[in-house]
């Protein structure tokens, strides 16, 4: 009995962790797309400095 909950549980953390990780790849490509848009919707810069979209 205690094997097979100790599998049951490893394979309940690993699909979690999977899970998870899955979720952590959307939104890695969501800011990547957002910040590659950033790039694309900013003006011509005024008063001669860096225009930018985002303040870091």
């Amino acid at each position: 009995m205690g094997p097979l909950l100790l599998v049951l549980l490893l394979a309940l953390i690993l699909f979690g962790a999977g899970f998870a990780l899955k979720i952590l790849w959307w939104v890695a490509v969501i800011v990547l797309v957002v910040w590659l848009l950033g790039f694309v919707m900013r003006g011509s810069p005024t008063g001669g400095g860096r225009n930018r979209w985002y303040r870091w």
